[in-house]
C-alpha cells in the first residue's frame, strides 16, 4: 500500500536542495527549506514553499544539527525528510531519528547506511557477494603491520592509507615509498579523527592508472534491483571529482555488462533500497575492476545518468519511500546519448583555495543540449562555512565528442561569473586537452598536467572590457567615426 508524501523538508542547502525541489514541484509536493543565518536569502530559501531558520553559520549548529531538523519538520508539518548529498545524507543515526519521529526518510535503510559507512565491513560484504576487492589490510595500528602485509602479499608501493569511516577524499593519504610511511600513517589517523571522530584505518594497494567507474542502482521494497548504467568519475583533484560523464569511455560492452551486474549482485546481498551507487576502481592496464565503496545517497553526478536514460532518480527514490513498486524492466532501460558534467566550484583554479564573497555578475549559459543545476543567483553570497559548489553544468550529445563540443561552447562563450573565482578556466582547459578528448586519463591527470592546464587559461575580466570600451570612446571622441564602425 502506497503512502504518499504530503510535504517534504529538505535537510540541505544550495544545489542539492534546489534539485530536489524541482522534482517536488513537478509532483505538486510542497517543500520546506531549512537555512542558517548567512543563508537567509539563499537561492534554496527562495525556491521553497516555506522556510525555517535552524541556527547559526557553523554546520554543527545548523545543517548538521539533527534535533533541529526533526523539530523543523514537526513545526512545519512536513511528513518526509530528504537529505540530498553531503551534511547528514549518510548519517545512519539521523536516518533512524527521522523514522523514530514518525517521518519518512528519503534514502536507504539506516542499517544499510551504517554497514556501508564502515569501509572494512563494506569490503567484507563485497567479498561475501563475490565482488572483486583491492588487496588490503584492515584495522591498521602501526607501520610494522603494513610492512608485514606488503611482504606477505607481495604488494609494491604505492599504497593508500584510508579512514575506515571516510569519504569525500578526507583521511586518505598516498604512500610512495617506505620512508613516507610513518608520517602518512600519522596524517591519515589525525585527519580521520578530526573529520569522522574515528581513527580506524585500512591500507590498500594503490592502483596507479586507476579509473573511477561507478554504477547507479535503484531498488524498491519488492525485491526489484536495476542498474542505470555507469558513470566515469576519474577526473579529480584532492580525491574529489570535478568532471563526470556517462557512459564511461574506458570500458567496452563486455566489461559494462559485467560491472553493472556485479553492482546489482552486491546491492541485492546487502538488501539495498531507493537509489545508491557502487564505486569501482578500474585498472586500465589489466582491464580488471575492484570494489571501492557504496554511496548510500543521491550522488552529485546523478544528473548525467538522468540525461542518458530519461529517468528521474530523485523521483524514483520518492516512489520507493511511498512504497510503490518501480515500474521498470532492465531490458527497457537504455542509454540514448552521451552526457558530461562539470562542477563549478567557487575556488581559485590555480591553487584550489576557496573563493568567498558576493557574486557581482552572473550570466547563465543558454542553448541546446544543456542542463544547469544551480544554487546561486546574481548578488548571492558564497559564505566561507560550506561546500564551494555554485552550480553543476551538464551537456549532452549523440556522441562523446558532441557532448564535449557543447561543454566547450557553454564554458567559453556563455558563462560569466564575477565577484568570486571559479574553476571554469581549469574545466575548459581539461575538456580541450587532447588526452581528455581521446579518453586517455587517470585519477592523476590534473596532478600530472596542472602546469600545462594553467598555461592554457585565457585571462579576461571586467576590467579588460572596461579598458577596451574606454579606448573606443577615446578614439571616437578624438578622431570621429572609425572604419570598424
Amino acid at each position: 500500500m502506497s503512502e504518499n508524501i504530503k510535504k517534504m523538508l529538505i535537510a540541505n542547502r544550495g544545489v542539492p536542495a534546489v534539485r530536489i525541489m524541482h522534482t517536488c514541484r513537478d509532483r505538486r509536493i510542497p517543500t520546506v527549506a531549512v537555512y542558517s543565518t548567512p543563508d537567509r536569502i539563499a537561492y534554496h530559501v527562495m525556491m521553497a514553499d516555506e522556510a525555517i531558520h535552524i541556527g547559526e553559520a557553523p554546520p554543527i549548529e545548523s545543517y548538521l544539527n539533527m534535533e533541529k531538523m526533526i523539530e523543523a519538520a514537526h513545526k512545519t508539518k512536513a511528513d518526509a525528510i530528504n537529505p540530498g548529498w553531503g551534511f547528514l545524507a549518510e548519517n545512519a543515526d539521523f536516518a533512524e531519528m527521522v523514522r523514530d519521529a514518525g517521518l519518512k526518510w528519503v534514502g536507504p535503510d539506516p542499517k544499510v547506511i551504517r554497514m556501508m559507512g564502515d569501509k572494512i565491513e563494506a569490503k567484507r560484504r563485497a567479498q561475501k557477494a563475490n565482488v572483486p576487492t583491492i588487496p588490503g589490510i584492515s584495522d591498521v595500528k602501526d607501520v610494522e603491520q603494513i610492512k608485514e602485509w606488503m611482504e606477505k602479499e607481495s604488494v609494491d608501493y604505492p599504497i593508500m592509507i584510508k579512514a575506515a569511516s571516510g569519504g569525500g577524499g578526507k583521511g586518505m593519504v598516498k604512500v610512495s615509498n617506505a620512508s613516507e610511511l610513518p608520517m602518512a600513517l600519522a596524517q591519515a589517523k589525525s585527519e580521520a579523527k578530526k573529520s569522522f571522530g574515528d581513527d580506524t584505518l585500512l591500507a590498500e594497494k594503490y592502483i596507479e592508472r586507476g579509473r573511477h567507474i561507478e554504477v547507479q542502482i535503484v531498488a524498491d521494497n519488492y525485491g526489484n534491483v536495476f542498474h542505470l548504467f555507469e558513470r566515469e568519475c576519474t577526473l579529480q583533484r584532492r580525491n574529489q571529482k570535478i568532471i563526470e560523464e556517462a557512459p564511461s569511455p574506458s570500458i567496452d560492452e563486455n566489461i559494462r555488462h559485467e560491472i553493472c551486474y556485479t553492482a546489482i549482485r552486491l546491492m541485492r546481498e546487502i538488501g539495498y533500497n531507493t537509489a545508491g551507487t557502487v564505486e569501482f576502481i578500474f585498472d586500465s592496464s589489466t582491464k580488471r575492476f575492484y570494489f571501492l565503496e557504496v554511496n548510500t545517497r543521491l550522488q552529485v553526478e546523478h544528473g548525467v545518468t538522468e540525461l542518458i536514460t530519461g529517468l528521474d532518480i530523485v523521483g524514483l527514490m520518492m516512489d520507493v519511500v511511498e512504497n510503490k513498486e518501480l515500474q521498470l524492466t532492465q531490458d527497457r532501460i537504455h542509454m540514448n546519448r552521451w552526457a558530461l558534467e562539470v562542477r563549478v566550484n567557487a575556488e581559485d583554479p590555480k591553487t584550489f583555495s576557496p573563493s568567498f564573497g558576493t557574486i557581482s555578475r552572473l550570466q547563465f549559459p543558454t542553448g541546446p543540449w544543456l542542463r544547469i543545476a544551480t544554487g546561486v543567483y546574481e548578488g548571492a553570497d558564497i559564505p566561507p562555512y560550506y561546500d564551494s559548489l555554485t552550480m553543476l553544468i551538464m551537456t549532452t550529445g549523440r556522441t562523446r565528442d558532441g557532448a564535449i563540443k557543447v561543454m566547450d561552447r557553454t564554458l567559453s562563450r556563455n558563462l560569466r561569473i564575477e565577484g568570486v573565482k571559479t574553476l571554469t578556466p581549469l574545466l575548459l582547459s581539461i575538456i580541450r586537452h587532447e588526452a581528455f578528448k581521446r579518453g586517455e586519463f587517470s585519477t592523476r591527470f590534473i596532478e600530472n598536467h596542472l602546469d600545462e592546464l594553467v598555461s592554457m587559461f585565457k585571462e579576461k575580466d571586467t576590467q579588460d572590457e572596461v579598458l577596451k570600451i574606454a579606448k573606443y570612446v577615446a578614439e571616437i571622441t578624438a578622431l570621429g567615426p572609425q572604419e570598424w564602425m
